[in-house]
């Protein structure tokens, strides 16, 4: 009897918990490690939160690196700190390791710097149950401590001494460095002899369901400046005079926003100003401007953006708004340029939905839900998009998180658990496949 009463607890309890029948022994054993290790992934978590490192606070840049130097060498990874004062920034850790040769070689991306600078009022982590609030605890520090928490899986369960991997942790992305082409120079490079491509910043939920992120849309600027013949207003439209700038500044918003709308393109106006003078600061968010009621603008400035699902997109929209600018009224004139440090895009391709097809492979064995493409209109522009033309990724791989970029920011600590598991499991996985 009290055999058949052990037996039937044994069963209770296989029911009640989830089932892992798919997957292997080290597998098992990374899931038990996240899981025995949590206390100490939100202890490094507090650490790094705790220790601010807003994009132009260098020194807390590089502290940050020093406290993930200290979690990745005794993994067995070599640490490269690359400074990058030529672009006005503090500089990137990349830390790589070899493994068994002719399998993939997988590249992590994460980011040091927060938005958070060191003025800023909200400093601390603050523990609250099941989540914690701090600068940067979901953006990107809780990326970060899913990145040691997976390593120091795959290392307990042996699997980590065959992997390649280099991790990319840049001190800029939340302010890329200008010129944005040296800043981003290590990351291009390294996506150019990676197979595989895996972004740590937070996991996207809708409706309660984790999602899959296989694109990212570009971030692109423009300036638009327009100038025209000031003078009496009561003289507007007539031959000599013209149509003025603050009125072909208006023609153009308006064409903007009547002729450019397509499927996955948002456009903005952030910024205009117009007069007999006008002007707008070298930092690009203040404008002035000086004129009258009776005088003909002769100047009109604008700042936008747009954002796009792919390169091919991209150079099709610059070459409307060029035309529509183009088009000039009577006696007036205008040019358009776009910022060279624009973000490009991840495009949704067929290698990065067999990524994702991976990912729920990894799910179904740890009994998790499969993850949904998210509709890239919910998604920003990320570091991933520099190698996205060389090698297939997946977005995502890091922390829940909410009001992400403002005082109050949450993490959801029980997501540090289930992203890690996903992320050891698919790292191993695809370690072992022959690299291309």
């Amino acid at each position: 009897m009290k055999s058949f009463l052990r037996l039937a607890a044994i069963a209770a309890t296989a029911f009640t918990q989830p089932a892992f029948a798919q997957l292997s022994k080290p597998e098992a054993k990374m899931a038990a490690t996240i899981d025995a290790e949590y206390e100490r992934s939100v202890a490094l978590l507090e650490k790094l939160v705790n220790q601010n490192s807003g994009t132009m606070n260098f020194e807390g840049v590089r502290a940050v690196a020093d406290m993930m130097r200290a979690e990745l060498e005794p993994l067995g990874f070599r640490l490269q700190w690359i400074d990058m004062a030529k672009a006005g920034r503090a500089g990137h850790l990349v830390a790589s390791k070899a493994g068994k040769k002719g399998t993939k070689k997988l590249l992590l991306i994460a980011h040091l710097d927060t938005v958070f600078e060191a003025d800023s009022p909200f400093q601390k982590f603050v523990r609250k149950g099941e989540e914690a609030e701090g600068p940067g605890a979901g953006d990107d520090k809780g990326g970060m401590v899913v990145i040691v928490a997976a390593l120091r899986a795959m290392q307990a369960a042996g699997t980590l001494k065959d992997a390649n991997i280099e991790i990319h942790m840049t001190g800029d992305e939340e302010d890329a460095g200008d010129p944005i082409d040296v800043a981003r120079a290590p990351l291009i490079a390294a996506g150019k002899v990676a197979d595989v491509a895996l972004d740590f910043e937070g996991l996207s939920i809708e409706d309660g369901k984790d999602m899959g992120v296989i694109a990212r849309r570009s971030s692109n600027s423009w300036k638009l400046e327009v100038r025209g013949v000031t003078g009496h207003s009561s003289l507007i439209f007539d031959d000599t005079y013209g149509d003025g700038a603050a009125f072909e500044l208006a023609r153009i918003i308006h064409r903007f926003r009547t002729e450019l709308p397509e499927q996955n393109l948002t456009f903005n106006v952030g910024l205009m100003t117009a007069g007999q003078e006008a002007g707008i600061d070298s930092d690009g968010i203040r404008a002035s401007a000086k004129g009258k009621t009776n005088i003909i603008p002769g100047v009109a400035l604008a700042r936008g953006d747009f954002r796009t699902l792919s390169e091919e997109q991209s150079a099709r929209v610059r070459g409307k708004m060029e035309a529509i600018v183009g088009a000039s009224a009577p006696r007036t004139s205008a040019k358009i340029s776009f910022d060279p440090g624009s973000y490009p895009a991840m495009a949704p391709t067929g290698g990065n939905k067999a990524l994702l097809a991976k990912l729920n492979g990894v799910n179904r064995d740890l009994g998790l839900g499969e993850q949904l493409p998210l509709d890239p209109l919910k998604r920003g522009a990320g570091d991933i998009s520099f190698v996205a033309n060389d090698v297939d990724g997946l977005v995502g791989l890091g922390t829940y998180s909410r009001g992400d970029h403002a005082p109050g920011e949450t993490v959801d600590l029980a997501s540090i658990k289930r992203q890690a598991k996903r992320a050891a499991i698919l790292m191993t996985r695809l370690s072992r496949e022959k690299a291309p």
